[in-house]
């Protein structure tokens, strides 16, 4: 049977097992019960072989999500994740210590960066502009998580473009004014911007844990970039 039609396996699988045990009921033949076991243990068999495959499978997809994500920090996003980490007071990361870190202390730079806050308001915009700049980037993603099933991308995603199209709303509206500013005065939105900017932080320092661990050859190579942009960048 292919795998497509394989969702009326149970029932016929459990179908002959009922089957078998009306056959043992009617006529006292013991030999019928285990007649009967045999379909149910095809039946637990096909749903563990089925689990297994799916694992592999969504294994498979983060692996291919993880080179994803490694060309798109390293390209399209470098520019918003350097102003990123510049633009934080505390707590006090930068790209070159990321880059030297140990696997311990990679982690508690990420559980230091539960809480952020930044240097000001006005270091805020230019990182919120990179976002609008990069809105193609998050559609991709959000894409690839679509078609990965990836339910935590999905919702991610969906928050930041939708976060974006505030802002090009309000720059649409207000040209040449501050749209962290006017976020400043409408607290719903301000924890909008904050949940978007701190929360990829996190996502990024989550992101080099997972190839320090398992990738640390890319790990090397990204944040060789990152800290000699950032060094550029500050010329």
């Amino acid at each position: 049977m292919k795998i497509k039609n394989i969702s009326i396996l149970p029932v016929i699988l459990i179908t002959s097992s009922i089957l078998f045990l009306l056959a043992e009921h009617l006529t006292h033949i013991e030999f019928f019960l285990h007649l009967a076991a045999i379909p149910l243990e095809v039946l637990l068999a096909v749903f563990i072989v089925e689990r297994i495959l799916e694992s592999k499978k969504r294994k498979e997809r983060r692996r291919q999500l993880m080179y994803t994500k490694s060309h798109l920090f390293r390209a399209e996003l470098q520019a918003l994740y350097i102003k990123n980490f510049a633009a934080l007071k505390s707590p006090t990361l930068s790209l070159k210590n990321i880059k030297n870190a140990t696997l311990d202390e990679l982690k508690q730079m990420r559980e230091d960066a539960e809480s952020v806050e930044y240097k000001s308001l006005e270091v805020m915009e230019p990182i919120i502009t990179e976002y609008v700049k990069a809105q193609n980037v998050w559609r991709q993603l959000l894409d690839r998580a679509i078609n990965y099933n990836f339910e935590d991308i999905i919702e991610d995603m969906i928050y930041t473009l939708h976060f974006i199209q505030d802002v090009k709303l309000y720059k649409e509206g207000n040209p040449g004014k501050l749209f962290i500013l006017e976020a400043a005065e409408m607290e719903p939105l301000m924890r909008k911007v904050r949940k978007v900017l701190s929360g990829d932080i996190q996502k990024f320092l989550d992101y080099v844990i997972e190839l320090k661990e398992n990738r640390p050859e890319i790990f090397h190579d990204l944040l060789f970039d990152y800290d000699l942009c950032s060094q550029i960048c500050s010329l």
